[in-house]
Order: C-alpha cells, then sequence, then structure tokens
C-alpha cells in the first residue's frame, strides 16, 4: 500500500518537473522573441524617417478682429487681405453691416498678431452698385444679399497698392473688379480709390484672381508685364498686361477665363479645387501660393494647401503639399454663418516668418503662422503638411 502512495507522489513529482521545464521554456522562448522584435523595431527606426508634420500656429488671441457695432460691420468681419510696409502689416477685411451689403474696413499690426489700429468707419465701398433687372445668378457668399465688394486680394508694386475684388450687384453679376490707390494715400488713409474696373466678362460668376506683386516675364518675351492668375485647374491661366489702367480693359477687352473647377478623383483632402487665396508670394524657389480646396465627398468643409509654382513660368507646378496646412478646427471656424469655413485671401512675410490671415465661419478674422523656411523645405520634400490644433501661439 505504501510503495503504492509513494509511486503515485514520484509520478506528480515528475509531471510538475516537466511542466515547470515548459514553462521556463515558453518564458525563455517569448524573451527572445521580444529580444528579436526590439532589434528589428531599431534597425526599421534607423533606415526609415519619419516624415515630420509642420503646421501653422493659431494665435491665442484668435479671433483678432470681430463685428463690433457700427451699422457698416455689426454682423460680420471676415476674409483679410493683406500687405506689408516698414514692417507694419495692413489689413483690409469684409464687413458686413445692418444694410447687408458687403464693404472693406482697414485694420493695422505692429507684430503681426495683435490689432493696433482699427478706424470706426469703412475703408472701401463700391460706388456702383446697380441692381439689375433680369435673370439672377445662383450665388450666395458670406450672406451679403445686397452686393458690394468682396473678398478683396491686395499686391503693392512699387508705390500703387492695387486690389481686386468680387463685385456682386446682388442679383445677377458677380465680377471681378480692379481698383488702385498710392501707398502714401493709403497711409494716410485718404481713401481716394481709383475708379474700379470690371475685368471679367459679364454673365459669368468668376471670384479669387491674384496679381503678381512683381512683372514677370511671359514666354516669348523680354520684357517684364503685370500678371494675374485667374484660373488655377483644371488648368493654370495667367494673363500678362503692359499697364493695369482703364485703357488696358477698354472697349470691353475682358480676361477670358475658366471656372468650372471640376473635381479630380486622383486627388484626396483637395479633390475639388476653389481657388487661389492669398496674392502670390516671391521666394527663392519660385512663387509660394495658398489655396482653397475641400474633399469632394465632405464637400462643407474648406481648406488651406499650399504649393510652389516655377519663378519664370507659373503656370508650371513644382511643389504641392499632400495634407492641408489650415483645416476648421476651432469653434470660431465653425460657429459663425458658415460652419467649416477657413478662407483666407492674405499671408505676408515678417522677420522670417510667415503669417497667413483668414475668415473663420464667415464672422471673424483670425491669423496662423509658420516660419517660412519650415514650410517651404517641407514642400520641397514633399512631406506630409498638416496643421494641429495642439499647437497655439501665446501672443
Amino acid at each position: 500500500m505504501v510503495k503504492k502512495i509513494l509511486k503515485k507522489i514520484n509520478k506528480k513529482i515528475k509531471v510538475e518537473k516537466s511542466l515547470k521545464t515548459k514553462v521556463k521554456k515558453s518564458v525563455l522562448v517569448k524573451k527572445n522573441t521580444q529580444k528579436i522584435l526590439k532589434k528589428i523595431i531599431k534597425r526599421l527606426k534607423k533606415n526609415v524617417k519619419v516624415k515630420p508634420e509642420v503646421k501653422l500656429e493659431r494665435s491665442i488671441k484668435n479671433p483678432i478682429i470681430s463685428p463690433r457695432l457700427y451699422s457698416w460691420e455689426s454682423k460680420a468681419t471676415f476674409n483679410p487681405t493683406a500687405f506689408i510696409s516698414n514692417d507694419k502689416v495692413h489689413l483690409m477685411y469684409r464687413a458686413v453691416g445692418e444694410d447687408d451689403v458687403s464693404v472693406l474696413g482697414y485694420a493695422s499690426s505692429f507684430d503681426g498678431y495683435n490689432i493696433h489700429e482699427r478706424p470706426t468707419y469703412h475703408a472701401y465701398k463700391r460706388a456702383d452698385t446697380n441692381f439689375q433687372i433680369g435673370e439672377p445668378v445662383e450665388y450666395s457668399s458670406g450672406f451679403g444679399w445686397y452686393g458690394g465688394c468682396e473678398d478683396p486680394r491686395v499686391t503693392l508694386i512699387g508705390d500703387i497698392l492695387y486690389m481686386l475684388y468680387t463685385a456682386f450687384d446682388g442679383w445677377g453679376s458677380v465680377r471681378i473688379a480692379l481698383t488702385s490707390i498710392k501707398l502714401d494715400d493709403f497711409k494716410k488713409k485718404k481713401w481716394n480709390w481709383e475708379k474700379p474696373i470690371l475685368i471679367s466678362p459679364p454673365g459669368e460668376i468668376h471670384k479669387n484672381w491674384v496679381i503678381f506683386p512683381e512683372k514677370i516675364c511671359p514666354p516669348g518675351s523680354a520684357t517684364g508685364k503685370f500678371a494675374i492668375l485667374h484660373s488655377f485647374y483644371p488648368k493654370i491661366l495667367v494673363d500678362y498686361f503692359d499697364t493695369l489702367d482703364a485703357d488696358t480693359f477698354y472697349n470691353n477687352k475682358y480676361i477670358k477665363s475658366n471656372n468650372t473647377r471640376p473635381i479630380d478623383k486622383n486627388r484626396d483632402w483637395d479633390s475639388w479645387f476653389r481657388g487661389v487665396g492669398p496674392a502670390p508670394i516671391k521666394i527663392k524657389e519660385g512663387w509660394l501660393i495658398l489655396y482653397h480646396a475641400m474633399d469632394h465627398k465632405n464637400p462643407d468643409r474648406y481648406k488651406l494647401g499650399a504649393l510652389i509654382l516655377d519663378a519664370k513660368n507659373p503656370t508650371k507646378v513644382l511643389y504641392r503639399g499632400t495634407e492641408p496646412i489650415l483645416e476648421p478646427e476651432e469653434h470660431y471656424e465653425n460657429n459663425g454663418y458658415k460652419w467649416g469655413v477657413v478662407y483666407s485671401c492674405g499671408a505676408v512675410v515678417k522677420e522670417g516668418r510667415l503669417f497667413v490671415y483668414y475668415g473663420g465661419a464667415d464672422k471673424v478674422v483670425c491669423v496662423a503662422s509658420i516660419q517660412m523656411k519650415e514650410l517651404v523645405e517641407n514642400l520641397k520634400k514633399h512631406k506630409s503638411i498638416k496643421l494641429k490644433t495642439n499647437k497655439i501661439v501665446n501672443k
């Protein structure tokens, strides 16, 4: 009896030892596997370069311009243009007040972030707003139902400030208008703008035209001319002019453009190109262009992208980011008259930093910035460019 019990005990002990041995082996295998995996990951990290994301950094002061109680800007202040002179940033922003007519207000900043001057009166109002009899166009932009001047783009060339804007008569005409003013008069707030010239054909809807900040020699010419970029997709179209005065567009000499903007299903977030944003910015590599686009599968969200055009032939794209540099994520970009909209008409370079001024939700003016060198280097390497919301400039 005792022998049988001892035999069973010895058998049990052998089984337990065998199990312990297997467990130890299993643990060793797992440890070895983990070591091997760590080595593989370490080698991969050495061989694979992780693409860092560059981003525009929103100012913590956003929005920097909001509607005030003055009748001409009581409802909305948005879609600003900008230029820099003597290290001072000048802004012209679209404003809508009690009469639902779009006018332009003025503001300025010494540091690019904080508004230091903002008069209580508008700086520009389209004087030739005439309601037409005929078929209305299907057009809505920022709820300025009674027309006026919308979404300005300014370009400083020499001592003259040129401005393009969308001229809407409130009924059946959405055209590009051109005006100008001497820089000295502008700085003194002598708002004696030249009479606007309509440079796009009647009966068509055109927006987002920009003037290059210096003359360009068109193909086959040795003489520099004023250049206007007026279409970007499906084809980049640039027209050249000796002057930008009324005689150039005399007797119905309009710029023939293409505003069809078809969907490009080969692209992702910017499959539906909407238009160029601010006027081109000259850099060593060519012309920096910021543009508005959206995913055609999600057309309610405007986003901002960046690309670089060739300096001598601005119809040629050299580099184009793969991701938006700005998209509507903050509350002031979604709570307004049109949610999900970031829309820029102005950008300047100040002390090596790019300041982008934009409208949020068709109601307020905001600013975001980035080191120009960082943005350009990423564009040149075709790296992913994306805005993150977790980094805000405390200025």
